[in-house]
């Protein structure tokens, strides 16, 4: 098996939300792949940690509690992920369970919406396919019961034809502004860092400036510059953006297992793992505090 000693992974998910992996199997990858540190990042909800920590204290992985939230104000939506924050903050923890009661109400009419329309995939199918211990069930999980019903020809054509923003199943849900959900992570003593830029649907300039206003005006601490979907000049591109802004630099995988076949576990850049001293940035600024 690939050994990534010493390298790290900052993003990704488990059965928690939208990942295949319950919280000890993706540890235990992990462990067995030979990296350093994994932050477990489920959507919305905290419910892996205490699992992965247990997992990763007997397999000597060092667990960084990680969250990922959807965010949006009159500048667009992007991610963003929250790092070494205090799972028992109750204002953290009441924020998280409001989210996924919105989004349990937009699954509802999700279900709804497909029996309009007479596609024959019912709530308890999509709950089969995000299993019992999901806290979140989201969209991916849509999209592999009408696959599995042969409605569909994959997880993007679910997407493409029946979940994307405009499409026929689509509902909004409740999410935070930038400003409010970086207050609410750095309440609960942590750090909050842009998700995947390369996937923010604004031209580089745009979205240079949009980093550059949130630094500024939000307090956002940092950007996921190593990211595994970023090309090279990307990579590069958004290095020089959080030097130039002071912030800083995290780097994962955003592995989800069978959600996301493309996307293995570890490999974040150049195919490698991010570097450890990521990670001592964070912790360094946070004791800088």
């Amino acid at each position: 098996m690939t050994n990534f000693q010493d390298g790290i992974d900052l993003h990704a998910h488990t059965t928690a939300s939208d990942g295949s992996l319950t919280p000890t199997e993706l540890v235990d990858k992990a462990a067995d792949l030979g990296l350093q540190a994994l932050a477990v990042t489920d959507h919305d909800t905290i419910g892996g940690l205490a699992e992965a920590q247990i997992a990763a204290r007997k397999r000597n992985l060092d667990l960084v509690p990680g969250v990922e939230l959807s965010v949006e104000d009159e500048g667009g939506r992007f991610h963003l992920l929250g790092y070494l924050f205090d799972p028992e903050n109750e204002a953290f923890a009441g924020a998280l369970v409001r989210l996924r009661a919105s989004r349990a109400r937009r699954n509802e009419e999700m279900a709804a919406k497909m029996a309009e329309l007479g596609l024959p995939v019912t709530m308890d199918d999509v709950r089969a396919e995000a299993g019992e211990d999901a806290e979140v069930i989201a969209r991916p999980h849509f999209a592999r019961a009408l696959l599995k019903k042969g409605i569909v020809n994959s997880v993007q054509d679910a997407f493409d034809r029946f979940l994307a923003t405009g499409k026929p199943l689509y509902q909004p849900k409740e999410v935070l502004t930038p400003r409010d959900a970086v207050a609410l992570i750095h309440g609960a003593g942590g750090l909050a860092v842009m998700a995947h830029p390369g996937l923010v649907p604004l031209n580089d300039g745009a979205l240079a400036a949009r980093i550059a206003s949130l630094a500024a005006d939000a307090k956002m601490d940092g950007i996921e510059a190593y990211y595994s979907q970023h090309s090279p000049a990307q990579t590069e591109r958004f290095l020089k953006i959080a030097s130039e802004n002071h912030l800083l630099v995290t780097g994962g995988s955003d592995f989800h297992g069978i959600p996301k076949p493309h996307v293995p576990l570890g490999i974040v850049y150049n195919n490698r793992p991010a570097p450890p001293q990521l990670l001592q940035d964070l912790r360094e600024r946070l004791a800088s505090h």
